[in-house]
This record gives structure tokens, C-alpha cells and sequence, in this order.
């Protein structure tokens, strides 16, 4: 159904109102975990010196920093740092289980995803990388931080639980990084990582979880539906169901960090209840690590 220009306008100031909270929380959490941050070094062509590191097979005489290499028995080459701004893609889950919260003391994984998402970017354009949600073209500058910002937060969630990136969207030799719950049927998950490494694609899944998720506190008759509507299970004894839910958990996050093994990239799960600085620092850190740059 189309929208009219009333419900898109309520729409629009809607997302509007929220883009304060979601900057300023942003550039609080990227400040908290990389202050001044000035990129992720790698070595490559530069005027700039980066490291020494010894000499290993293919660096040639005309390499080596004599020197340096003269203070001591072995050989050093002067590694400079590459000045060929990279390119990173991120992916944030608009399926509607993405909006649960277990208690009004903790944000929804939604609304963690979105800072989380933002601060990450924000930190990569900081240092000169270019940036872009997965299907839109990466750009660098300040700019691209607010475009980033806006986007996030007028997406709308997707008709049912589930939602997925799309493979074809990614580019050669970037980076990437996939955030969400990946409760839903995350078979889609193989087929795009098989994509990102044939084309040389590194990067993360970020599994964000409310701590209810996690513990599965309940207890009596309760009657668990999904976030659309579509699923629904009416149980008697929902205590009885813990350690079977718990098991089935388990053995997601064991498939997730299995695909991502594969894959040459990193998983790691996120609860609401925790600091997100530690999550956004995992990211940042785990990109620098990441193969891939670059590329368009």
C-alpha cells in the first residue's frame, strides 16, 4: 500500500526525532572506544612510515633499511602506510524480532544495533575509510556519517521475523559487517558467505541478544508469539522448555561461528544488559584484522 503524503511526512519527522539521540549516543560510544582514532594502518604504497619489520622471502637488497638493519644481526624492511582509502559495508537486521525488549531498563536490539552500527562507521570514516550500509555506495567525509544516520533510522522493519542481506549487493575486496539476532532461519547466511569469500570479502557477524533471549526466564503458562504474528507456541510449563531452548541456542551460535570460520571471518554475540563499548571495540579491532579494502 502506498503511502500518503501525510503518512509519509509523520513518518519522516518521526525518524527526524530520533536522529539527535541516535548521533549523540553514537559519537559518545565511538569516542569511548577509539578516541582520536586515525584508521585502521596497514602497510601498503605511502609516504608516511608506519613500522620496521624484518626482512622476510621476496623483499629485495634495494628494500632493506640498512640502517636500522646495522643495530643489530638481522635484516629490517621500513614498512610505510598504505593511503588507498578502504571501503566497509554494514548490515543491520530490520526483521521485527529485532524490536524486542525484555525490560524497560535495557534498549531493544534494534535500537542497540542502530548505535552500534552508526558508532562503527562513524570510527571508520574518522579515518578516512569509506562507508556505506550493504546496496549503497560507500563514501567517506562527514557527511556520509548524517547520511548514515538517517538512513538507519528510517528504515522500516521488515512484513516478518525473518530478514537476510542481500549477496549481490556486495563488492569486491571491502569489508564487511552483519549485525542482528539471527533467530529467524539464518540459512541464507551460507550462500552469502560463500559469495563474500570468493570475492574476497572479510568481515564480521555481530549475534545481539536481549539477556531474556539468553537465560529464558519464564516460568508457568506462557504463550511466546513472534514479533509479526506469524509464529506462535502456548505452553503450560514454560519453565520445562528452558534447557531445551538453551541447547537449541547453543548449537545456532556454534553454526554461526562455524559459517564464519569458514568464511576466514569473526562472530561474536552481544546482550543488551552489557556495555556496548565492548562490542564496538571487538568490531573495530576485528576490522583491522579483516582481509579486503579497496574496492568499489
Amino acid at each position: 500500500m502506498s503511502l500518503t503524503p501525510a503518512n509519509l511526512r509523520a513518518r519522516a519527522e518521526g525518524a527526524a526525532a530520533h536522529l539527535p539521540g541516535l548521533v549523540l549516543s553514537a559519537e559518545r560510544l565511538a569516542a569511548m572506544v577509539a578516541p582520536g582514532a586515525h584508521g585502521l594502518r596497514r602497510a601498503g604504497p605511502g609516504e608516511d612510515f608506519w613500522q620496521y619489520r624484518p626482512a622476510g622471502a621476496g623483499d629485495g637488497a634495494r628494500s632493506i633499511d640498512w640502517r636500522r638493519s646495522g643495530r643489530s644481526d638481522q635484516q629490517f624492511v621500513r614498512d610505510r602506510e598504505a593511503q588507498t582509502a578502504q571501503a566497509a559495508t554494514l548490515w543491520l537486521s530490520r526483521g521485527q524480532g529485532m524490536a524486542f525488549t525484555g525490560g524497560p531498563d535495557r534498549p531493544a536490539k534494534a535500537e542497540r544495533g542502530q548505535v552500534l552500527t552508526l558508532a562503527l562507521g562513524m570510527l571508520l570514516l574518522r579515518g578516512g575509510e569509506r562507508v556505506g550500509l550493504l546496496g549503497q555506495p560507500p563514501r567517506a567525509g562527514r557527511l556520509q556519517a548524517d547520511r548514515l544516520a538517517e538512513a538507519l533510522a528510517a528504515a522500516p522493519p521488515t512484513a516478518g521475523d525473518d530478514d537476510h542481506a542481500p549477496a549481490g549487493a556486495l563488492r569486491p575486496n571491502t569489508r564487511a559487517v552483519l549485525i542482528g539476532d539471527f533467530l529467524a532461519d539464518p540459512s541464507w547466511l551460507a550462500a552469502f558467505l560463500d559469495r563474500a569469500a570468493a570475492l574476497g570479502v572479510g568481515g564480521l557477524l555481530l549475534q545481539v541478544l536481549d539477556p531474556d533471549e539468553v537465560r529464558f526466564p519464564f516460568d508457568g503458562a506462557v504463550d511466546f508469539r513472534s514479533a509479526s504474528g506469524t509464529l506462535r507456541h502456548d505452553s503450560r510449563d514454560a519453565g520445562g522448555l528452558r534447557a531445551a531452548y538453551q541447547a537449541r541456542l547453543a548449537e545456532r551460535q556454534d553454526w554461526l561461528r562455524r559459517q564464519a570460520d569458514r568464511a576466514g571471518w569473526l562472530f561474536a554475540t552481544h546482550r543488551t544488559d552489557t556495555d556496548p563499548a565492548e562490542a564496538l571495540g571487538w568490531a573495530w579491532q576485528g576490522l583491522g584484522r579483516a582481509p579486503g579494502g579497496g574496492g568499489r
